[in-house]
């Protein structure tokens, strides 16, 4: 599948960011132009997601190939791969598959452990929303009921966009996502192995990487470091930029 993906910058090492579920590239914009001083940056859109085309095929290995195709029509031999929440799962996954293809993973506040699905209250917002009843984007976020949190619903409505300028649709691929939303709470497989450096990013307000998950950390990424960003939730990179910013950069200059 050819993804869609902003690039920015012109530096000789690359560095690709994948967003998380419900997310698009836009989401990283902010700090893809901060590092574009010095790397190549790739914010792509996953598939079903964002402006890449949408399938009805949706599961981890698919999108670690779809990277992998994203690299090989880029012609970029090894690139650092950025993941957040799904796209972390990706990132860890491509990893793994393709090692000499990954200078260094970055993860952000998701483990390489299985998950129960969480995203329910999202899906019944999102599916409980007339999308062809509504007509600007303050409207959909009246719309989506109190049960969501206001950081939540304009992070939603950021893949709300005019459909041939005569009606609002999401950019992400709901029923699809809705009816796999299985998979994306799957783990890595117990025997999966990258040996490379590695750096695992966890808010200090979010449940995704607990303590305990540090030994099944090392166990997968033996070279792998843990950094706690303090007072963030879920999505750090959105709630303390500058912290986030502050550590990859400092990793990424170590290698």
């Amino acid at each position: 599948m050819q993804l869609f993906a902003n690039v920015l910058g012109e530096g000789a090492e690359h560095l690709v960011i994948m967003h998380g579920l419900f997310g698009m590239s836009d989401n990283w914009q902010t700090l893809g132009k901060k590092w574009a001083s010095h790397y190549t940056v790739h914010l792509l859109d996953m598939r079903n997601h964002g402006r890449s085309p949408h399938s009805e095929e949706f599961s981890y290995e698919l999108m670690a190939v779809d990277l992998l195709e994203y690299l090989d029509a880029k012609n970029i031999e090894s690139a650092h791969i950025l993941g957040h929440s799904m796209g972390g799962k990706v990132a860890m996954l491509f990893a793994v598959l393709n090692p000499s293809r990954c200078s260094s993973l970055i993860v952000a506040d998701i483990a390489p452990k299985a998950y129960e699905p969480h995203h329910q209250e999202v899906i019944e917002a999102l599916e409980g929303l007339d999308i062809e009843a509504i007509n600007s984007r303050r409207e959909a976020q009246e719309n989506f009921g109190p049960k969501l949190e206001l950081g939540v619903r304009q992070f939603l409505l950021k893949s709300l966009y005019w459909e041939e300028k005569s009606k609002l649709n999401w950019r992400f691929n709901l029923p699809v996502i809705v009816r796999e939303i299985q998979k994306v709470g799957e783990g890595l497989a117990a025997n999966a192995y990258f040996d490379r450096p590695t750096l695992f990013l966890r808010g200090g307000d979010s449940w995704y990487i607990a303590d305990s998950d540090q030994s099944e950390i090392e166990s997968h990424f033996p070279q792998a470091e843990i950094v706690t960003i303090p007072k963030a939730g879920h999505w750090l990179h959105a709630q303390e930029p500058e912290l986030f910013f502050e550590a990859v950069t400092e990793f990424l200059s170590g290698q």
